[in-house]
């Protein structure tokens, strides 16, 4: 499909979208979301996580034959003409496997295999889709009308301890690596899990280094404080937090404290504010907040997996965890903005990641809604734009000048 094809082709999605939302909170709803539309069709969103390639994987869909996501999907959160309707114009695509991949030895097999899947999505639906290598196939991408794409790999077990690895996983066009996933890795420590390093090992500084000096951006989502702490000690690119939010509002351990905000500010570097219900309301952070341990717990006690779902479900019952609503994810948004500044806070849904979404943030075809309750909160549209995308394509410019500055001085 042409330029202008697709372009009207997002154009038409995104009046669709804003036309079937509800009516906006309070006094915002016609005003601002006319606003709001205005801005979404220059399709400025850049969003930092999305889990729609593992939930493919994980219902077996491992061709696009039997799972056509140009076409309606009511089991993801996620198909491309509501990516479009979103104001989408540039998405990381989570390329996870589980931590447990670590242990079995098959880390760097199964990555590789949701690279593929990446790849194969972007070629199926060329009149959506361009895998982008750097910024400015970013900003060309979006102009199209279509949505750019990059990876994330999402725990750096991943690379099976090899920098050849990390290598070559750039080369295939993975832009950032979350360091840890849920469990502490042979290198760096989760947020999590028992500390085993007291942060980063001697090799995971070697690991950050060389991802300053390929232009992989470092990912702290999911990793612990001292770990937090070490990668901003040794980075010398911007870094980021791909799907966290703000620990002061809601005490999970996966998201940052105010402390680092501030650090990431002065490193350069983004927070994408995650929308998932456990990690943006007070009482369901202080609820999960030892969740995954008692998770381990339960996988260790029940061996039979029957068994052990049956547990899991019982004891994600028991939590009894409220929703939230689209106006705490603008708090995260306000509150990282006013302690780390508004060019450091960014949106990273993690959507087909999470179980529980805010009232109003169903979907992707929902981050208008985020546009307008800015907007009716009194910010400008050039701040507006900056969380919406701007940021990221910064700080993702800004790691590929260090890229560049570091391969010339060695």
């Amino acid at each position: 499909m042409d330029r202008i094809c697709a372009a009207a082709l997002a154009a038409s999605f995104t009046a669709l979208a804003l036309a079937a939302c509800s009516a906006p909170p309070r006094a915002q709803s016609a005003d601002f979301a006319a606003q709001a539309r205005r801005i979404h069709a220059d399709l400025p969103v850049f969003d930092g996580h999305n889990d729609l390639p593992g939930a493919i994987r994980e219902r077996t869909f491992e061709n696009f034959d039997t799972c056509d996501i140009g076409a309606a999907r009511a089991e993801f959160h996620t198909d491309l003409p509501r990516l479009i309707a979103g104001g989408v114009g540039a998405q990381f695509w989570s390329v996870y496997v589980p931590a447990s991949t670590e242990r079995t030895g098959d880390a760097l097999e199964r990555t590789l295999e949701q690279c593929d899947l990446v790849h194969r999505m972007a070629a199926r639906y060329p009149q959506f889709l361009e895998l982008a290598a750097n910024s400015d196939d970013v900003e060309r991408i979006r102009a199209s009308g279509k949505v750019a794409s990059l990876l994330g790999i999402e725990g750096g077990y991943s690379i099976e301890n090899s920098l050849a690895a990390l290598r070559m996983f750039h080369t295939l066009g993975v832009r950032y690596m979350t360091l840890t996933h849920n469990d502490t890795t042979a290198w760096a420590d989760s947020a999590t899990d028992e500390p085993k390093h007291g942060g980063l090992s001697e090799f995971g500084e070697r690991v950050v280094r060389e991802m300053n000096r390929i232009g992989m951006l470092v990912d702290i989502s999911h990793v612990s404080h001292a770990c937090m702490d070490d990668v901003l000690r040794i980075s010398s690119a911007p870094v980021i937090a791909s799907h966290s939010s703000a620990y002061a509002l809601a005490p999970h351990p996966r998201n940052v404290p105010d402390d680092i905000l501030v650090r990431v500010a002065h490193n350069g570097g983004l927070v994408m504010v995650n929308f998932a219900s456990g990690f943006i309301v007070r009482e369901n952070a202080e609820k999960t907040a030892n969740l995954t341990q008692e998770r381990r717990r339960i996988a260790q006690q029940y061996p039979d997996p029957a068994e052990r779902a049956e547990h899991l479900r019982a004891l994600q019952d028991s939590l009894q965890l409220r929703r939230g609503e689209l106006r705490d994810v603008v708090d995260h948004i306000e509150h990282i903005a006013r302690i780390a500044g508004v060019d450091h806070v960014g949106l990273g849904s993690d959507f087909d990641g999470v179980g529980m979404l805010p009232e109003g943030l169903d979907d992707v075809a929902d981050y208008p809604g985020v546009t307008a309750e800015l907007l009716a909160r009194g910010w400008s549209e050039r701040d507006v734009r900056k969380v919406l995308g701007e940021n990221a394509l910064r700080v993702l410019r800004a790691a590929e000048r260090e890229a560049q500055r570091l391969q010339q001085a060695r």
